[in-house]
C-alpha cells in the first residue's frame, strides 16, 4: 500500500508550552497557531498579530530545531505566515517551509474564465 500516514507514527509527543522544549530537535513541525479574523477587525490588525506569532515560531525554529526540519505552515494566511516564519528562520532552507493554500489556489482557479485567459489546468468534465 505504500507509505501513508496511517503508517507513520511520531516516536513521541511531549505536551508543553515552553518553546525550548517544543522546538528542540525538531524533524517536522506544523504551525496551525494564527490569530482568527474576528468581527470589525481590519486586515492589517489581523497581520499585525499573526506577525507577532509566526515570528516567535520561526525565531523558535532558528534556535532549536534542526536545520533540516520541514515545516508546514497552515494557520491562515498561510502563505504570508509561512514567509515571515521563514524569514525568521533564515539558516532553514526555504525549501523546507510550505503552506497549505488550496483554498487560494481554487479562488484563483475560479477567477481564470473571468479574465479570458486559459487555465494551465482545465476542470474536468
Amino acid at each position: 500500500m505504500g507509505n501513508s500516514c496511517i503508517s507513520c507514527h511520531p516516536e513521541e509527543v511531549i505536551p508543553t508550552d515552553k518553546v525550548e522544549v517544543g522546538f528542540k530537535d525538531l524533524d517536522a513541525a506544523i504551525l496551525v497557531g494564527s490569530m482568527p479574523r474576528k468581527e470589525g477587525m481590519e486586515r492589517k490588525d489581523l497581520l499585525k498579530a499573526n506577525v507577532a506569532i509566526f515570528k516567535t515560531q520561526g525565531t523558535a525554529l532558528e534556535k532549536y530545531a534542526k536545520k533540516t526540519v520541514k515545516v508546514l505552515v497552515v494557520g491562515n494566511p498561510a502563505n504570508t505566515n509561512c514567509l515571515i516564519a521563514s524569514k525568521s528562520a533564515p539558516s532553514i532552507p526555504k525549501e523546507n517551509f510550505s503552506c497549505l493554500t488550496r483554498l487560494d489556489h481554487n479562488r484563483a482557479r475560479s477567477q481564470v474564465p473571468l479574465t479570458g485567459a486559459e487555465s494551465p489546468h482545465p476542470a474536468p468534465p
